[in-house]
Protein backbone atom coordinates (compact mmCIF):
# COMPACT_ATOMS: atom_id res chain seq x y z
CA UNK A 1 0.00 0.00 0.00
CA UNK A 2 1.49 3.30 -1.05
CA UNK A 3 2.14 5.78 1.99
CA UNK A 4 0.60 8.78 2.45
CA UNK A 5 1.26 12.16 0.01
CA UNK A 6 4.49 14.11 1.40
CA UNK A 7 5.47 17.69 1.05
CA UNK A 8 8.46 18.38 -0.50
CA UNK A 9 10.54 18.93 2.41
CA UNK A 10 10.09 15.16 3.22
CA UNK A 11 10.82 14.45 -0.16
CA UNK A 12 13.99 15.88 -0.23
CA UNK A 13 14.96 14.43 3.13
CA UNK A 14 13.98 11.04 1.63
CA UNK A 15 16.05 11.09 -1.22
CA UNK A 16 19.05 13.66 -0.21
CA UNK A 17 18.12 15.78 -2.98
CA UNK A 18 17.66 19.54 -2.20
CA UNK A 19 14.58 21.65 -2.77
CA UNK A 20 15.68 23.48 -5.72
CA UNK A 21 17.32 20.23 -7.22
CA UNK A 22 14.04 18.82 -6.89
CA UNK A 23 12.41 21.98 -8.59
CA UNK A 24 14.84 22.26 -11.42
CA UNK A 25 13.84 18.33 -12.22
CA UNK A 26 10.37 19.47 -12.10
CA UNK A 27 11.15 22.28 -14.51
CA UNK A 28 12.82 19.89 -16.67
CA UNK A 29 9.71 17.57 -16.82
CA UNK A 30 11.60 14.66 -14.97
CA UNK A 31 9.28 14.46 -12.09
CA UNK A 32 5.94 15.77 -12.32
CA UNK A 33 4.09 15.43 -8.63
CA UNK A 34 1.38 13.63 -8.07
CA UNK A 35 -0.82 15.38 -5.88
CA UNK A 36 -1.71 18.52 -4.52
CA UNK A 37 -1.89 19.45 -0.97
CA UNK A 38 -6.28 21.59 -0.63
CA UNK A 39 -3.90 24.84 -0.34
CA UNK A 40 -2.09 23.99 -3.83
CA UNK A 41 0.85 22.76 -3.02
CA UNK A 42 2.61 19.74 -4.37
CA UNK A 43 2.43 16.52 -3.18
CA UNK A 44 4.81 13.67 -4.11
CA UNK A 45 3.73 10.05 -3.80
CA UNK A 46 6.57 6.81 -3.20
CA UNK A 47 6.16 6.73 -6.62
CA UNK A 48 7.42 10.72 -7.48
CA UNK A 49 10.19 9.40 -4.83
CA UNK A 50 11.26 6.32 -6.51
CA UNK A 51 11.65 8.43 -10.00
CA UNK A 52 13.75 11.04 -8.30
CA UNK A 53 16.20 8.43 -6.86
CA UNK A 54 16.14 7.02 -10.49
CA UNK A 55 17.79 10.35 -11.40
CA UNK A 56 19.68 10.73 -8.65
CA UNK A 57 21.73 7.66 -9.13
CA UNK A 58 21.61 8.66 -12.91
CA UNK A 59 23.44 11.82 -11.78
CA UNK A 60 26.68 10.20 -10.63
CA UNK A 61 27.37 8.31 -13.67
CA UNK A 62 27.13 11.34 -15.87
CA UNK A 63 24.40 11.14 -17.82
CA UNK A 64 22.31 13.98 -18.93
CA UNK A 65 18.82 15.42 -18.35
CA UNK A 66 18.21 14.58 -21.84
CA UNK A 67 19.25 11.06 -21.23
CA UNK A 68 17.36 10.66 -17.87
CA UNK A 69 14.31 12.06 -19.40
CA UNK A 70 14.75 9.30 -22.32
CA UNK A 71 15.00 6.52 -20.16
CA UNK A 72 12.28 7.75 -18.02
CA UNK A 73 10.28 7.94 -21.10
CA UNK A 74 11.18 4.30 -22.06
CA UNK A 75 10.31 3.11 -18.27
CA UNK A 76 7.23 4.82 -18.51
CA UNK A 77 6.03 3.71 -21.27
CA UNK A 78 6.84 0.01 -20.51
CA UNK A 79 5.19 0.42 -17.22
CA UNK A 80 2.02 1.34 -19.28
CA UNK A 81 1.73 -1.14 -21.44
CA UNK A 82 -0.93 -4.01 -20.46
CA UNK A 83 -1.62 -6.71 -23.44
CA UNK A 84 -4.75 -7.11 -24.52
CA UNK A 85 -5.77 -3.07 -23.77
CA UNK A 86 -5.93 0.16 -25.43
CA UNK A 87 -2.57 0.86 -23.73
CA UNK A 88 -1.04 -2.21 -25.21
CA UNK A 89 2.16 -1.08 -27.16
CA UNK A 90 2.65 -2.52 -31.00
CA UNK A 91 5.57 -5.37 -30.62
CA UNK A 92 7.94 -3.12 -32.61
CA UNK A 93 7.35 -0.41 -30.95
CA UNK A 94 8.34 -2.50 -27.08
CA UNK A 95 11.01 -4.11 -28.47
CA UNK A 96 12.35 -0.53 -29.30
CA UNK A 97 12.06 0.37 -26.15
CA UNK A 98 13.24 -2.89 -24.34
CA UNK A 99 15.95 -2.27 -26.04
CA UNK A 100 16.89 1.37 -25.35
CA UNK A 101 16.52 0.48 -21.26
CA UNK A 102 19.01 -2.13 -22.28
CA UNK A 103 21.20 0.31 -23.38
CA UNK A 104 21.08 2.61 -20.85
CA UNK A 105 21.69 -0.62 -18.43
CA UNK A 106 25.29 -1.54 -20.38
CA UNK A 107 26.10 2.28 -20.80
CA UNK A 108 25.51 2.11 -16.69
CA UNK A 109 27.45 -1.27 -15.83
CA UNK A 110 30.58 0.41 -17.97
CA UNK A 111 30.02 3.73 -15.87
CA UNK A 112 30.24 1.53 -12.83
CA UNK A 113 33.45 -0.29 -13.90
CA UNK A 114 35.29 3.03 -14.90
CA UNK A 115 34.01 4.63 -11.05
CA UNK A 116 35.53 1.07 -10.12
CA UNK A 117 38.67 1.85 -11.54
CA UNK A 118 39.00 5.69 -10.88
CA UNK A 119 38.53 4.97 -7.21
CA UNK A 120 40.72 1.71 -6.80
CA UNK A 121 43.59 4.60 -8.36
CA UNK A 122 42.37 7.03 -5.86
CA UNK A 123 42.77 4.34 -3.14
CA UNK A 124 46.51 3.54 -3.82
CA UNK A 125 47.33 7.14 -4.34
CA UNK A 126 46.18 7.63 -0.67
CA UNK A 127 48.21 4.65 0.72
CA UNK A 128 51.15 5.64 -1.43
CA UNK A 129 50.98 9.41 0.66
CA UNK A 130 50.34 7.36 3.82
CA UNK A 131 53.28 5.51 3.59
CA UNK A 132 55.25 7.94 2.25
CA UNK A 133 53.78 9.77 5.65
CA UNK A 134 54.75 7.00 7.99
CA UNK A 135 58.60 6.59 6.54
CA UNK A 136 59.23 10.47 6.78
CA UNK A 137 60.37 12.19 10.44
CA UNK A 138 57.78 14.63 11.76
Amino acid sequence: MAGEPMQIGEVAARTELSLRTIRQYEDNGLVVPSAASPGGFPLYTDADVSRLMVIRRMKPLGFTLDETRELLTAVDRLTEDHPGTDTELAPEDRSTLVTRVRRYEQAAAERVTELRTQLARAEEFATSLRTRLASTPA
